[in-house]
């Protein structure tokens, strides 16, 4: 290779931010995975089945404990499709939404199809994950905006009154681009929450939420990462909902103690239901909280809302701080898909650090683009 495929960043800094994109992947799939177990039920329903201080470990879903839903799924083909977008970019053929609306629609065959169709020979390593075939409770909206081949775009977006946390769940990977700004961070996010989720708090909280993340990845802070979210969101029409609801996220956190019934109003900040920025608001509290990432997953999933979803953006939010190493190793041992998941965050890690030395337009890893492909 040459010159240019050098490393570009430090050794040090790689390390700390593959460990952050570790951790906000595994943290996200150890929430989702601890509150699918208790999927449905109320805090009233939670205590009653673990006793008075609700649920503390991991449960049996879908079979077995560790197991994660679809928003897990999801998150794992939103990384494809920002890996795919980077090994594209040497043809000048770039555009990310694009990419990772064609990476959702990888996501939505594995929905339908029995396995791994081989004779798809651009469909890259993931989609050829058995364990990936199988449906978890994936949310209608993710279904029938995906139901067909057409983008979604935020001036024709795809189910236009899709308010639940079905987007904001699969959104952390966009603030791991820790070399954009974070503007256009929440931009990507906001278009490609819309290619299934039309609502403005919808896409709105899976920028806020992006956004977040990229402060985190980057070594911020929690708090001062919110407030740039609530910053930049709050230019865009629509806003509102989604930025009273991280206002009252910090604000909760100087109202005395932690506990599910301030999560539970958070979560239901509107009368009508746990829309998408009601969960965030709940997991941003969680985080805030927490004295370490066992104590914030347990905080997020025991209350009357979505716990996996909860769950799952606490557990980005965390991992993304923390890293890698400070996830609990327990859950850790049991979690679905750990393999793929460390894979593709390493994946990830060294594309985003050292994309020189595996691709550039002249020249490209063999092995790289049978993973990535640029079709």
């Amino acid at each position: 290779m040459s010159a240019a495929a050098t490393a570009v960043w430090g050794r040090a800094e790689q390390q700390d931010f593959r460990a952050r994109v570790r951790g906000a992947l595994l943290g996200s799939a150890i929430g989702d995975a601890l509150g699918a177990g208790i999927a449905g039920l109320t805090l009233a329903g939670i205590q009653a089945a673990h006793g008075e201080d609700g649920l503390t470990d991991l449960v049996p879903a879908y079979g077995r404990r560790g197991a994660v839903t679809a928003a897990t799924q999801l998150t794992l083909f939103t990384v494809d499709g920002l890996i795919r977008a980077q090994v594209r970019r040497d043809t000048g053929a770039w555009h990310p939404p694009t990419d990772v609306h064609r990476a959702y629609l990888r996501w939505a065959a594995t929905q339908h199809d029995w396995g791994p169709d081989e004779r798809r020979k651009d469909d890259g390593w993931l989609a050829r994950e058995e364990w990936l075939y199988t449906r978890r409770d994936p949310p209608k909206a993710s279904l029938m905006g995906l139901g067909d081949p057409h983008m979604g775009t935020l001036e024709a977006p795809k189910n236009p009154t899709a308010r639940d946390a079905g987007a904001l769940v699969r959104s952390a990977p966009f603030g791991l681009l820790v070399g954009w700004e974070p503007q256009l961070v929440c931009q990507l996010a906001v278009e490609c929450a819309a290619q299934t989720h039309g609502h403005p708090t919808a896409y709105l909280s899976a920028g806020a939420f992006a956004v977040i993340v990229h402060g985190l990845a980057r070594g911020e802070a929690l708090e001062p990462s919110v407030g740039r979210a609530l910053t930049l969101v709050g230019t865009r029409p629509g806003h509102q909902p989604v930025t009273d609801a991280l206002t009252a996220a910090l604000g909760a956190v100087r109202q005395g103690a932690p506990g599910p019934e301030r999560v539970t109003r958070l979560s239901a900040a509107d009368p009508a239901g746990h829309h998408a920025e009601g969960v965030l608001a709940a997991a941003v509290y969680s985080a805030l909280v927490s004295e370490d990432i066992r104590h914030g997953l347990r905080l997020a999933v025991n209350h009357d809302g979505p716990s996996a979803a909860t769950g799952s953006v606490t557990g980005a939010l965390l991992g993304a701080l923390h890293g890698e190493t400070a996830l609990p190793p327990a859950w850790l041992s049991e979690l679905e898909g750990r393999p793929t998941l460390l894979e593709l965050a390493d994946d990830f890690a060294m594309e985003m650090t050292q994309g020189p030395a595996l691709h550039t337009p002249t020249t490209a890893s063999p092995g790289w683009l049978t993973r990535y492909p640029r079709a």
